[in-house]
């Protein structure tokens, strides 16, 4: 794959999965009457924790969204596609 190619499928890739966490995200919150969002403690929490352990020390159920990814990722460079589109 030409590496222009490879550079907008992993583009588009890194869009679609910054879109699905968006959307995951702002699901979690409380909508404020100003159209603002709240992200209850809950998950501030386990976000904050998720952010500051490694992945190696994540629990084996948080890793496998991380691995997820990475074979999507895997997907693209090898066959020039994300093939869970």
């Amino acid at each position: 794959m030409e590496d222009n190619n490879l550079i907008e499928e992993l583009a588009n890739y890194e869009h679609n999965r910054w879109s699905r966490w968006r959307s995951h995200l702002f699901g979690k919150c409380r909508i404020n009457k100003d159209g603002s969002l709240t992200i209850p403690k809950e998950f501030v929490d386990r976000w904050n924790r998720q952010i500051n352990t490694s992945y190696f020390d994540l629990s084996v159920e948080e890793q496998k969204s991380d691995k997820e990814e990475a074979v999507r990722i895997i997907n693209i460079i090898k066959n020039g596609r994300d093939n869970n589109e």
